[in-house]
């Protein structure tokens, strides 16, 4: 998700276009038909067109399942280009008792039965390949915690998906790795389709994908094993945030920026 800054420590109109670009960026929900559907236009190339994964959509080109329309879609927009350039969707707890969490399709969620009062879920997080340098994630985390603070809500949960273009080996050595970052067991969820984990893990050092990283800095816990998610073709590990503990420093630098 990092683009290389060599380039740009070298090119000082790179720079500038950089520092233009990232004056012009704005986020916010998404207020209007068209903007849902750009920015599931967006999914659609990041997901499919780049990851290979198998869509169920019935438009071309449109990434949209039976979640969307009750879903508040968050939206980070270039006004300079006039394009949206990043996006997460929000499934808001009133939301979920009428369509249930997209979770709930990877994982048995049954413990986290006290905290749907106050729970949302985030996910579809994606970003344009010609924006990720790290302002469009750093405003879609300001949106994310203005939109927890302002609503009242306690807990944000998602799926932290891991490639599997290695065969899942990598995915199984992180899971293994991250024994100290495991919530405690009356938080645990258990995956409808496991990934086998002690057949593919090899102790191999792992590495973390970018938006998981961000996810632990923040304090996020990981809530049990992972899923295999064969459309996407990842492992996805639940990772769940309380809004209360969030890492001093971590508040410091995303919820205390408003505006």
């Amino acid at each position: 998700m990092r683009r290389n800054n060599n380039s740009a420590d070298q090119n000082p109109q790179l720079d500038a276009r950089t520092a233009r670009k990232q004056r012009s960026l704005f986020v916010g929900l998404a207020q209007t038909e068209s903007e849902i559907l750009e920015a599931q236009k967006l999914r659609y190339r990041v997901f499919a067109d780049e990851m290979g994964a198998r869509l169920s959509t019935r438009t071309p080109g449109v990434d949209r399942d039976h979640f969307d329309p009750y879903c508040q879609h968050l939206i980070v927009r270039d006004e300079t280009q006039g394009r949206i350039v990043g996006t997460y969707r929000i499934l808001t707890p009133d939301a979920a008792r009428r369509i249930g969490y997209y979770s709930e399709t990877e994982f048995d969620l049954t413990r986290f039965h006290h905290l749907r009062d106050r729970l949302v879920e985030i996910g579809r997080s994606c970003i344009d390949a010609e924006y990720r340098s790290g302002a469009v994630i750093t405003l879609l985390w300001n949106g994310l915690a203005q939109f927890m603070m302002q609503n009242g809500y306690d807990y944000l949960m998602g799926c932290a998906s891991i490639g599997m273009g290695d065969g899942g080996h990598n995915a199984a050595n992180l899971y293994n790795a991250l024994h100290d970052r495991m919530a405690a067991p009356e938080y645990h969820v258990f995956p409808r389709n496991p990934l086998p984990v002690a057949h593919l893990a090899n102790g191999t050092p792992a590495e973390i994908p970018p938006l998981l990283k961000g996810y632990l800095r923040a304090g996020a816990q990981v809530c049990g094993a992972p899923a295999w998610d064969p459309d996407f073709n990842t492992a996805d590990l639940l990772i769940l945030l309380q809004m209360a503990r969030v890492d001093d420093r971590y508040s410091r630098h995303f919820l205390e920026r408003q505006g």
